[in-house]
């Protein structure tokens, strides 16, 4: 299962452009001025240039990147935790991502009104994490009032019980669960529940064409020093160059890139970060029908990580022939690699590595 996440934000901060950006969609942007209601998901690619090189190398029949489920929900307004706007559906539809990427627009365009009138990016952040907030006490309180309704309060009840006053406090004053430090045993009892606030945040500035040249937008330092205490990403994305930059031959991309004084895009790195955010990386496996990255969590060993093209690999796993990719792009070829001593046999305890290339060893 490829990791989900989801574009929030209030309407018109242009979630959809990047929503068409990372996932090679063309949703019409128009659409959000009449109201969307319906959440849009699609897949977007990890960008890798390894991959890149492994494939320019072996020239497969098939080269398959890593990927991320993007959903793109509708525009969230004020209230919508009480049920305005598309409220409740808003909030179904992002219970079950993994990651939530909160668009906030920095941008100005007179022909596209903001919906709180004036451009305020911390008003907008807190907005959303208000609505989320909001939307996560409704849930517990109700919990609450469920078990202490009951006739008899069996003992796992009343454990889950204790969990919930305590997050409920905390919501109150104003803390996400994800900063309320709770056990691996506490989180445990919450699984079932999907909790907002609870999720891994990305933080997305749109940004125009002025403010990238300038380097400076509305309240930046105030949103980056929010971003350093709550832990999370922020990323600064220009759609209008972005959208020219995607539609550009991959040649030209390079040279675009380089002329504006950036190695990468802002959608490429909003891809990486919604990755690394959730302690993933790649493994790879290359010949002439595939090149394929796998993800996996950091600290995965060999035997599991074998499981990931198949439970029969898993299951009859006898070794991992283990490159690095860095000594293949060094050496350039893999009989080089093979005169160099670089080629390892690892057993189903090694930890695979980000990079490493591996043909597994079976037998079933």
């Amino acid at each position: 299962m490829a990791l989900t996440t989801a574009l929030i934000g209030l309407p018109l901060v242009g979630k959809t452009t990047l929503f068409n950006l990372l996932t090679g969609s063309s949703m019409e942007i128009s659409e959000f001025f009449s109201g969307k209601t319906e959440t849009s998901t699609g897949m977007a690619k990890i960008p890798d240039r390894r991959i890149r090189y492994l494939s320019e190398m072996y020239k497969p029949k098939k080269t398959t990147f890593a990927e991320i489920q993007i959903s793109d929900v509708p525009g969230l307004v004020r209230g919508a935790s009480q049920g305005k706007g598309v409220g409740n559906q808003f909030l179904n539809a992002i219970r079950n991502v993994e990651i939530l990427v909160q668009v906030v627009r920095a941008f100005e365009n007179k022909d596209i009104a903001h919906a709180d009138e004036t451009i305020d990016p911390l008003r907008d952040v807190e907005t959303i994490d208000m609505e989320l907030l909001l939307a996560d006490m409704d849930v517990v309180e109700k919990r609450i009032e469920r078990i202490k309704g009951s006739k008899k309060i069996k003992k796992e009840d009343a454990a889950e019980l204790e969990v919930l006053q305590k997050i409920m406090a905390g919501l109150e004053n104003e803390t996400p669960i994800h900063n309320l430090g709770l056990s691996e045993e506490e989180k445990d009892m919450l699984k079932n529940y999907s909790f907002l606030t609870e999720k891994p945040v990305i933080l997305v500035i749109n940004i125009d064409e002025s403010q990238f040249k300038a380097k400076s937008y509305p309240q930046k330092e105030a949103l980056s020093q929010l971003a350093a205490e709550k832990n999370i990403p922020l990323i600064e994305v220009c759609g209008k160059i972005e959208m020219e930059i995607s539609q550009l031959p991959e040649e030209d991309k390079e040279i675009f890139l380089e002329d504006l004084g950036i190695t990468e895009s802002g959608i490429d790195l909003l891809a990486k970060a919604a990755y690394d955010h959730l302690n993933l990386m790649p493994f790879f496996t290359s010949g002439e029908d595939e090149v394929k990255a796998w993800t996996i969590e950091k600290g995965t060993n060999a035997k599991k990580a074998a499981g990931k093209i198949h439970s029969d690999i898993e299951r009859g796993f006898i070794r991992a022939e283990v490159v690095k990719f860095d000594d293949l792009e060094r050496l350039g070829s893999m009989a080089k690699i093979k005169e160099s001593g670089l080629h390892r046999l690892e057993g189903k305890e090694y930890i695979v590595q980000d990079g490493d290339i591996i043909n597994f060893r079976f037998n079933v």
